[in-house]
C-alpha cells in the first residue's frame, strides 16, 4: 500500500499577484486539496482580517485545506522584484523586531485560515543580498521562542525550513530543535531544493528523520536555488522518496514552484511531476512477490 502522503501546492506559483478565488480554483482544478499560502502582503495580506476571511471562504467553498502558511520573508513582490527582506537573524534591533512582529501577525492569520503549520526561514538565504549585520545566531535565539510560543497559543506547529545558510542547514535545524530553547512542538520543513544545495537531500532526511512535519518539493542543478519542477534538475527523486518512506513520513508533499513566467504551464508541469512521484511511491511500497521456489 502506498504511503498516505497527500499532495499540496504553494501559492508561490501566483506570488506576483494578489491571491484571488480564481487562483485557488486553478489549484483545486489541478487535483490538489491542500495549499500553502505565502504570506506576503502584496500577495496575501495577512494584516487585513477581511481579506483573510475572504480567502478562508474561498478555500472552504472550493474544498481546499490551508495546510500551512509560509511566514513573511519580504515586504512585497512587485513586477517580479522582491522588496525589502525581513530577517529574524538581524543584529539591527529595528529589523529584528519588525521580522518577529510580522511573523506573529501572520501566525494569527494562519489560525484564521485553519492552518496546521507555519513555515519559518531563519535569516536570509545565501544567494540573496545578506546585510553585514545579518544571519546572526544570537538573534535567531532571541526570535525562536516568542515565535514558537505564538504558534503554540494559536494551536499551530512551527516548522523551521531547511534553507541555504549556516543557520538553517539540516544539521543546524537539528541543533535548534535539540538545543536549550523552549520550542514546544516545533519541527522541520524539508525543502528538497535547499537540502540539495546544503549536503544532500538523503542526508537531510536521515538527520531530521523524527522531526520532519512538512515539505517543499522543487529541484535544481546543485548550483543555485532555481526552484525547478521535480525531475528537471539533479535531485535523485527515487532516493528522496525512498528516504521519506523509510523514516515513515506520512505528512504532505507540498510543491513550491514559482510561475517561471507562465503559471498555467508550470501548473501542468506540477501535475505531471505529481503523477511521476506517485508512481515511484507506488513502486516503493508494492508488496514483495514471494515465490515457492
Amino acid at each position: 500500500m502506498a504511503p498516505t502522503m497527500r499532495f499540496g501546492l504553494s501559492t508561490h506559483i501566483f506570488h506576483g499577484d494578489q491571491l484571488t478565488r480564481e487562483h485557488l480554483a486553478m489549484v483545486a482544478g489541478a487535483g490538489f486539496d491542500l495549499v500553502e499560502v505565502f504570506a506576503t502582503q502584496t500577495h496575501f495580506d495577512y494584516h487585513d482580517l477581511a481579506h483573510v476571511g475572504r480567502v478562508r471562504g474561498w478555500l472552504d467553498a472550493l474544498g481546499l485545506d490551508a495546510w500551512s502558511l509560509h511566514a513573511p520573508i519580504t515586504d512585497g513582490l512587485r513586477d517580479g522584484v522582491w522588496g525589502r527582506s525581513f530577517s529574524n537573524a538581524s543584529k539591527d534591533t529595528d529589523r529584528w523586531y519588525e521580522a518577529v512582529s510580522e511573523t506573529k501577525t501572520s501566525i494569527a492569520a494562519a489560525h484564521e485560515l485553519g492552518c496546521r503549520t507555519v513555515v519559518l526561514h531563519l535569516g536570509v538565504p545565501v544567494g540573496q543580498p545578506v546585510p553585514q549585520d545579518d544571519n546572526d545566531a544570537a538573534a535567531v535565539s532571541r526570535s525562536l521562542e516568542p515565535i514558537a510560543d505564538a504558534c503554540e497559543r494559536a494551536g499551530i506547529r512551527l516548522a523551521i525550513e531547511v534553507i541555504p545558510n549556516e543557520l538553517a542547514s539540516a544539521a543546524a535545524v537539528f541543533d535548534w530543535l535539540r538545543g536549550d530553547l523552549e520550542l514546544g512542538h516545533t519541527g522541520a520543513c524539508l525543502d528538497t531544493g535547499h537540502a540539495h544545495l546544503t549536503g544532500g537531500v538523503s542526508d537531510a532526511i536521515e538527520r531530521l528523520a523524527g522531526d520532519i512535519i512538512t515539505t517543499h518539493l522543487h529541484d535544481n542543478r546543485g548550483t543555485g536555488d532555481d526552484h525547478l519542477l521535480p525531475f528537471n534538475g539533479t535531485i535523485d527523486w527515487g532516493s528522496t522518496l525512498f528516504g521519506l518512506v523509510k523514516i515513515g513520513y506520512a505528512g504532505p508533499l507540498i510543491f513550491e514552484l514559482p510561475s517561471h513566467g507562465d503559471a498555467m504551464r508550470t501548473l501542468a508541469g506540477v501535475v505531471s511531476a505529481r503523477r511521476r512521484i506517485q508512481a515511484i511511491l507506488d513502486e516503493l511500497t508494492a508488496p514483495f512477490p514471494f515465490t515457492d521456489e
